[in-house]
């Protein structure tokens, strides 16, 4: 289906400021050279530019690249600065980031990792 993003396994976010006039090519190109990941996975990759009110996502659906635009009229996404890298999300965070959200809400209650009983 065209443009289903619920068919990725994994998201990354690019973090920093990427240059939103970059194409297709131009993305996948970032994710296989400075990025190191395959860009023909089953993942869907997120960028946003300097003003942070538009994002860019790709995805590969088997056959070919949807790239995703999506510009918000009001506000800004709340978009990693810290760094250029790139790291994975979770749905959760990529639910908060589509909200106007952080990524990282440090009251939010963290999955737990199974252990040992006492």
């Amino acid at each position: 289906m065209l443009g289903d993003i619920t068919a990725a396994k994994d998201i990354y976010i690019a973090y920093g400021y990427t240059d939103m006039r970059k194409s297709i090519d131009g993305l996948a190109a970032i994710i296989q050279e400075q990025f190191h990941l395959d860009p023909f996975s089953k993942s869907l990759y997120l960028f946003c530019g300097r003003r942070r009110d538009r994002l860019k996502a790709l995805l590969w659906e088997g056959d070919g690249f949807v790239l995703l635009y999506k510009r918000l009229e009001n506000g800004n996404f709340k978009w990693p600065r810290s760094q250029c890298d790139v790291k994975p999300l979770t749905w959760q965070e990529f639910k908060w980031l589509m909200e106007g959200l952080e990524v990282e809400q440090p009251k939010a209650i963290k999955p737990a990792i199974p252990g040992s009983f006492c």
